[in-house]
């Protein structure tokens, strides 16, 4: 009997010390289970943050689609954005985002006459024929805006999210030599 008491008390700490120490080691994904750092979920997040010219252009045209009617005053519409990062799952790749959107007129040069600044999520899935867009989200407007964006970012994105916050001016020069470049043609 006492045999059986001190093996089940061994085995209790012993499963406990191991939950402990996966709990140290790893993290909690969107499902609440935890995975270890070096899961392959973790390193398709670290190592996905750099798109690739296609991806990224898919993002941007998307953008300038969804916002045509909004902008039908202008001429021309530019889209550029920063890739806080991304993860994927299932064939599905998600880019956690701050977007800048612009719609210019020849007669205004550089001045934006209509758009938009803020953070995004975007889902992108491989096709035959390149990248194609399945999600978009944007923050909700008002007091829904805070509680939307910890919905849509991992806590770490939300933090470099919050740390760049009015900080546009990377995306501003990128914008820039876009229209510039528009500009001269």
């Amino acid at each position: 009997m006492r045999f059986k008491i001190w093996f089940v008390l061994l085995a209790a700490v012993c499963i406990f010390s191991a939950c402990e120490k996966e709990e140290i080691n790893g993290t909690t994904n969107s499902s609440g289970k935890v995975v270890s750092s070096e899961s392959e979920e973790m390193q398709s997040s670290n190592q996905q943050k750099h798109l690739s010219d296609d991806m990224n252009e898919v993002i941007s045209n998307y953008i300038i689609q969804k916002y045509d009617s909004v902008s039908s005053q202008t001429e021309k519409q530019f889209e550029v954005h920063e890739v806080y990062g991304t993860s994927e799952s299932s064939g599905i790749i998600t880019v956690y985002m701050y977007s800048y959107f612009g719609g210019f007129n020849k007669f205004s040069g550089l001045e934006n006459q209509a758009g938009h600044s803020l953070p995004a999520v975007i889902r992108l899935k491989k096709k035959a024929a390149g990248y194609v867009v399945t999600e978009y989200t944007e923050p909700k407007d008002g007091s829904l805006y805070q509680s939307s964006l910890k919905k849509m970012f991992p806590k770490k994105y939300l933090d470099m999210l919050h740390n760049k916050s009015g900080n546009l001016e990377d995306l501003q020069k990128e914008m820039d030599n876009k229209v510039q470049q528009w500009l001269v043609e």
